[in-house]
């Protein structure tokens, strides 16, 4: 076994190697770029290599400072992940030339499955079911036109190298051709650096059904069963599942079959999923499902097949990489329960899913189980940045049936709360919760044909609106304790028992004042309302508070209000006057100046603790300090903090 391997790669799929290999015994190097130097992978390995800039061009996908990293470290082995190098065939040669093990298949099984087109022609002559299509050399105009006319319209166009559903077109007739080929050209290019496609049918109901397969060095290769991957926007996966819902016993055969001759075939070792569509317009049946392409790495989606079956694929990946055989037979591999995955990601699902950047302000997800697990790779505090995918997490649960694990899949989403970025959380609660997903009426078009649905903006509800303003006014540490002045309606020790609070919701001021009827409940009145709403502590909504901002989570949303600084306002009317008011109640923490003093604009005079805040009190002009309240004093609103003499001439 290896004493040392070094992970190139980020985020959660970094954090996730480390801990298998942390639980294994063996020690990692992590290594990062300048956005990346404080990051939880980096925080978690054993050592840390910095590999260059921000840009992935200058540091994540530069294999040689990788190979050299792993070779300064004594690292024995590199572990890709997924993306970046991952299924780059001359990565794994660099890093066999430098006589380290890579943590993957051999390069020529990258090779021999990197191209689409190439991967179908193999398995065409290996007996697996394939696509009907033009899979060919040739790339002219005429030509694959010529082509999709023989296939029969709509047909699909698909760029031959990358993935995700870039160099994607979908075509329903021959005088859209010429332009959605130049169209799934040019984007192949960008994303690929390769413009040449492949033309197949397009399948009018497709499931998206993977296998995950793994082999070792000694010629065996298993199958750990099926993925449904169907939930997908812009050919992109969303919620993934295993097993596959609708699966029979003689279509798992058949496409469990197809997939371990597919590995065999090109002598495959490690982990890899076999990908295939499968036409659901008449249920899922034997002859109606065909190889699309193979992932020879490992999948984002994999725990959930970790989760059916109980095997850590990462330990398996690490094990037959040193050259050990595969921990378990065929028939000591069981399917048992169900699982999904969803992925979570900074992205504005009603601007067509947007990637998104922040700084995550709060950060929590529901605690971790048995049957409950959360991937990530960052914590409160980061920031989602424009360099790299918007991962934030991977919300990972288990049920004994389909409809158990997604209910566990909705109670986690709804018990996420994440702001300081918009995200795809309220998104995924829907679309968990929809009926068609919920009956496993799945395709690849389910997102698409209700979209409009599955992403309208959320408006804020009544009691978010209460949750908010509460939040904001201070007033919600008023909370039931033991205390008997507790039960005195109204009663605030050193608060008012009335506080007026502004927020701003988009483009809109509004305000309110919020009263406090007992402690853990009050009355909001927004302004221009006739009546107020009581709300108590048992129906207020979860807040986060960050400076300038509150959130209000609810129901899988997060509705961010900005927070108006009533010490900048305070500031703002004690410019031309002898002094400045405390705008609300609160604890004189630290006081950084003294009566006598000579301060100038701008400099911080006081540290006022408000509203569960630290905010800080500048001098808004030049002059003496008169007057200057007590450091620790708890004082109340209307309090005279300073006033000032003014400076001599």
């Amino acid at each position: 076994m290896f004493k040392k391997i070094l992970v190139a790669n980020r985020g959660e799929i970094a954090c996730r190697i480390i801990r298998t290999a942390r639980r294994m015994g063996v020690a990692t190097v992590a290594v990062y770029s300048d956005a990346d130097a404080r990051a939880l992978h980096v925080e978690m390995a054993d050592e840390a290599v910095h590999i260059g800039p921000s840009p992935v061009g200058d540091s994540y996908l530069r294999d040689d400072r990788i190979v050299a990293a792993a070779i300064d470290t004594r690292a024995e082995a590199i572990h890709p992940g997924y993306g970046f190098l991952a299924e780059n065939p001359d990565f794994a040669d660099q890093v066999a030339a430098a006589g380290l093990v890579f943590i993957g298949p051999s390069a020529a099984a990258i090779r021999a499955m990197g191209m689409k087109d190439a991967a179908k022609r193999l398995m065409e002559r290996a007996g697996v079911p394939v696509v009907p299509g033009y899979h060919g050399e040739g790339q002219e105009l005429v030509l694959l036109a010529g082509k999709a006319r023989e296939i029969g319209y709509p047909v699909l166009i698909k760029a031959r190298a990358g993935g995700g559903g870039r160099g994607m077109r979908k075509v329903d007739s021959p005088d859209d051709f010429a332009d959605a080929l130049s169209a799934a050209r040019r984007e192949a290019k960008a994303a690929f650096g390769d413009d040449r496609v492949l033309v197949e049918k397009y399948i009018e109901r497709p499931r998206h059904i993977e296998v995950q397969v793994f082999g070792d060095g000694f010629g065996n290769v298993v199958h750990l069963f099926e993925r449904d991957c169907s939930a997908q926007r812009r050919h992109q996966k969303v919620i993934e599942e295993a097993p596959a819902p609708g699966m029979t016993g003689p279509m798992r055969e058949a496409m469990t079959d197809a997939a371990v001759k597919a590995a065999k075939t090109i002598g495959y070792s490690g982990a890899g999923t076999i990908e295939f569509i499968a036409d659901a317009s008449n249920g899922l049946r034997p002859d109606r499902f065909w190889f699309m392409e193979m992932n020879t790495r490992l999948q984002v989606e994999h725990p959930v097949t970790e989760m059916v079956t109980g095997v850590d694929l990462v330990e398996w990946q690490v094990r037959v990489a040193a050259g050990e055989k595969l921990p378990r037979t065929q028939d000591e591999i069981r399917l048992s329960g169900n699982a999904f995955e969803a992925r979570i990601y900074a992205e504005d699902p009603s601007r067509d899913f947007l990637p998104a950047t922040g700084t995550l302000h709060h950060l929590a997800f529901p605690p971790p189980s048995p049957a409950l697990r959360v991937e990530t790779g960052v914590r409160a505090g980061d920031t989602i940045s424009p360099f790299y995918d918007p991962l934030i997490a991977k919300l990972v649960v288990a049920g004994p049936d389909r409809a158990g694990a997604l209910e566990a899949l909705a109670a986690g989403l709804e018990a996420t709360e994440i702001a300081g970025s918009v995200t795809n959380v309220a998104f995924l609660l829907r679309l968990a919760r929809d009926p068609d997903f919920a009956s496993a009426a799945l395709d690849t078009g389910l997102i698409g044909r209700k979209q409009a649905s599955l992403t309208a903006p959320a408006q804020p509800s009544p009691d978010v609106l209460s949750a908010a303003f509460v939040s904001a006014s201070g007033l919600e540490t008023m909370r039931r304790d033991d205390d008997p002045w507790s039960s005195l309606a109204g009663y605030a020790h050193f608060h008012p028992v009335e506080q007026r609070t502004h927020l701003r919701s988009g483009e809109s001021d509004i305000s309110a004042v919020v009263s406090a009827l007992s402690a853990g409940r009050w009355l909001v009145r927004i302004e221009g309302e006739t009546s107020g709403r009581a709300i108590d502590e048992e129906r207020l909504p979860r807040t986060a508070r960050w400076p300038g901002h509150l959130a209000v989570f609810s129901e899988g949303s997060t509705f961010t209000f900005g927070v108006p600084d009533p010490f900048a306002r305070a500031v703002e009317a004690a410019i031309g006057t002898a002094g400045m008011r405390a705008p609300m109640p609160g604890l004189v923490k630290i006081v950084r100046a003294a009566k006598g003093e000579a301060v100038t604009k701008g400099q911080p005079l006081i540290v006022l603790e408000a509203m569960k805040m630290e905010h800080t009190i500048t001098a808004p002009r030049d002059g003496i300090v008169s007057e200057i309240a007590i450091e620790g004093a708890q004082i109340s609103e209307g309090t005279v903090l300073v006033s000032f003499e003014e400076a001599p001439a």
